[in-house]
């Protein structure tokens, strides 16, 4: 769910844009931030836990000068929440340094590791990818197209290496990416939202597997790897990234309790509720009982997506299977559990109808088991944890 950002202007202040462009992106991720410059090729590397306010001032930037910038703002959902994860991050290989930000999860990052044959720093599944193109000794053209076509999983990719932006999208396209132009400079962004803070125009979304260079000889795009039969941008991107999401349950309660405060109006009315999606129901419960509590006669809860039922592998920080209410009962169930008068889920038919995309074009897991890809065996977030640094 992390956040990623790209600009090559020179003479523009590329780093204020990446920051702004961050800025408009911080409902992706919250934990961390980070901006990469590259002057002249020299890569400069500013991150740090928190939000990215708090990460970056005036003198921070001032410090970062630059022609090219990325920027990328976190939510772990490989790796944990430490400043070693942060991004974007810096691998130096005998080829060439490589600073890289990630959206997403990779499936096979095990195998990745081996053939990198680096030590990684960090215990997230990102600097692999830095690491693979840090070290392959052919062109940089060469080197991402490899890469890419190595990748398995989720990987919406901004990076800097000799002096050019580079960005892609895996070969399902699982999560988004979007090219836009300010006066003529390349911009890239996980959301047009980015563009349009910094006054960017939209150009188009980048296709899955295609790869996006931009150096001194203007933009170059080519269509890297084969886009996939099934392509595969995730359904939830429609309908769930449009505000924070505390990825830490203790967290979440407490920002419910200081989010939500009912009016005293609500006493003795019959109430309905309208809520993205239930994938616990632990927040559910609390917002139903605050609402009885504050005297409700009747609380109806209508849900704008169909049940949770699975995990999902490719970057969103959802619970594991037998902590998902839906999956282990039905609608009435799950009713029943939260505590409200009544409950209605919009069918997946309505979802699939609503993003004005076909089936195809989607991946829908999480609804409804039916991977695009191979999972894994273990894809517990802290799986690396106890790796050596």
């Amino acid at each position: 769910m992390c956040g990623v950002f790209g600009i090559r202007a020179p003479g523009r202040d590329v780093a204020r844009l990446a920051y702004f462009g961050l800025h408009a992106l911080q409902h992706r991720g919250q934990e961390s931030a980070g901006i990469a410059v590259s002057d002249g090729g020299r890569l400069t590397v500013l991150r740090d836990l928190g939000l990215v306010a708090q990460v970056f001032d005036e003198r921070t930037l001032s410090g970062l000068q630059g022609e090219l910038a990325i920027g990328h703002t976190r939510y772990s959902t490989t790796g944990a929440n430490a400043w070693a994860n942060a991004q974007p991050l810096l691998h130096h290989g005998p080829t060439r340094t490589v600073a890289v930000g990630h959206n997403g999860n990779l499936v096979n990052v095990e195998a990745l590791q081996e053939r990198a044959g680096s030590r990684l720093a960090s215990t997230s599944d990102s600097e692999v990818i830095a690491a693979l193109v840090a070290n392959d000794e052919r062109p940089l053209t060469e080197a991402l197209a490899r890469t890419m076509r190595l990748l398995q999983g989720a990987a919406t990719v901004v990076g800097l290496a000799e002096g050019k932006l580079f960005a892609f999208r895996d070969r399902h396209g699982f999560r988004p990416l979007v090219l836009g132009t300010l006066d003529g400079d390349p911009v890239v962004a996980s959301e047009s939202c980015a563009l349009d803070l910094v006054g960017a125009r939209l150009e188009r979304e980048v296709r899955p597997g295609e790869l996006v260079i931009a150096d001194d000889g203007g933009v170059t795009v080519t269509q890297a790897v084969p886009e996939a039969q099934r392509s595969a941008l995730c359904i939830f991107e429609f309908f769930y990234l449009a505000r924070p999401i505390q990825p830490e349950q203790g967290m979440r309660e407490q920002g419910i309790r200081m989010k939500f405060n009912p009016l005293a109006e609500v006493a003795g009315k019959r109430l309905v509720v309208v809520d993205d999606s239930i994938i616990r129901g632990s927040t559910t419960r609390q917002i139903v009982g605050m609402l009885f509590d504050a005297g409700a006669a009747e609380v109806h809860l209508r849900v704008s997506a169909p049940p949770v039922v699975s995990p999902c592998f490719y970057g969103m920080d959802f619970a594991s299977e037998d902590e998902m209410i839906a999956a282990r009962t039905d609608v009435e169930g799950v009713r029943a559990e939260i505590g409200a008068t009544s409950l209605a889920y919009l069918s997946l038919e309505g979802l699939q109808a609503a993003t004005r995309r076909p089936e195809s074009a989607l991946c829908r897991a999480c609804l409804t088991r039916d991977y695009p890809t191979a999972v894994p065996v273990n894809a517990a977030k802290d799986r690396f944890e106890s790796a050596p640094a």
